[in-house]
């Protein structure tokens, strides 16, 4: 069985690499959901996980993930932007696509005049503070065993 790099159809050393691969439609949407997530989330640091950029302060936050890199022999049109743990976020405005998953929740961008970024700010500012908080839980269960 092939391993989920492998079922790949590329691999990027680098972000760099990555935005260079990209067609100029993706590459335009991508451009703009990272400048948003560095914008909104103090301290965010950005690395490549299954060949896309994954955002994180304590664990992972967010990604995005452009059509053109494949997951298994599939791509896709636009880009889906992620939130790891989506399912702990309010979503009143049902903005967010869950698909059959329980926990990732994403959108799917095909240009980026459609993306409303005060509302995804809002999701992320919102998905910060539930890593913040899934990361003080754990400091506290962890001096509470010892």
């Amino acid at each position: 069985m092939k391993d989920k790099k492998q079922a790949q159809n590329v691999s990027f050393k680098s972000v760099a690499e990555l935005l260079a691969f990209l067609p100029d439609d993706q590459l335009e949407i991508v451009e703009t959901l990272r400048e948003l997530v560095f914008t909104t989330i103090d301290g965010v640091k950005e690395r490549l996980s299954f060949n896309v950029p994954f955002y994180r302060l304590h664990k992972s936050i967010c990604y995005i993930w452009p059509g053109a890199v494949s997951w298994g022999s599939k791509t896709s049109l636009g880009v889906e932007f992620g939130f790891n743990y989506g399912s702990l976020l309010a979503d009143e405005a049902n903005y967010l696509e869950r698909g059959s998953r329980q926990q990732v929740y994403n959108k799917r961008f095909l240009a980026p005049q459609v993306i409303n970024a005060e509302l995804l700010s809002a999701y992320l500012l919102e998905a910060a503070e539930i890593d913040e908080m899934m990361q003080r839980e754990k400091m506290a269960n962890a001096r509470k065993r010892r």
